[in-house]
């Protein structure tokens, strides 16, 4: 008896699978697919999740300076000229950030292993690689999703039967953070 579902494919197709969906899961909040996967994904996204709040305050505050590019009323940074050349004007920020801890930063690296990057694309400017932005997925986990779940044992995720699909029949889920 296999411990683990194989999905009709080789374990390098399984695996892109499983962790395309997860990211998508924990990125969306809830995915639309079969019954079987659901069921694997859960697996993968509960134990992500159960070390996200394990490790949600597993950090500590540090103030850093930092050289920031000043800029115009245009938002375009600043240049002056120095020996002939035209350089860009800094100026120097204090600024607080979260140093992880060992733990907390090895639970980021397992979540890393696992997700995959995401970009977000605005809707208003859809085709323009400008404004996209990469989403910090393992950050997402630690401080929007883990405080939801912090007074809770498990079953993070919810599997709602949808019906079967159209095409061949497969029994399809809806698959949701609670």
């Amino acid at each position: 008896m296999a411990k683990y579902r194989k999905l009709g494919r080789t374990s390098s197709q399984r695996k892109a699978l499983l962790r395309n969906q997860v990211t998508a899961l924990l990125n969306n909040g809830r995915i639309v697919t079969t019954e079987a996967k659901a069921k694997e994904v859960r697996k993968i996204a509960e134990g992500l999740i159960a070390m996200a709040v394990k490790e949600k305050d597993n950090y500590e505050e540090v103030t850093v300076k930092a050289k920031v590019a000043k800029k115009d009323a245009n938002g375009k940074r600043v240049k002056e000229v120095v020996d002939g050349k035209k350089v860009t004007v800094y100026d120097e920020v204090e600024k607080t950030i979260k140093k992880d801890k060992p733990s907390r930063l090895h639970a980021r690296r397992q979540m890393l292993k696992v997700l995959y990057p995401v970009k977000e694309v605005p809707k208003e400017a859809a085709g323009r690689k400008r404004n996209t932005k990469q989403v910090d997925l393992p950050a997402k986990l630690f401080d929007e999703i883990a405080p939801k779940y912090v007074g809770r044992n498990g079953g993070y995720t919810r599997i709602v039967k949808i019906g079967q699909r159209k095409g061949d029949g497969a029994l399809e889920v809806l698959l949701e953070l609670v």
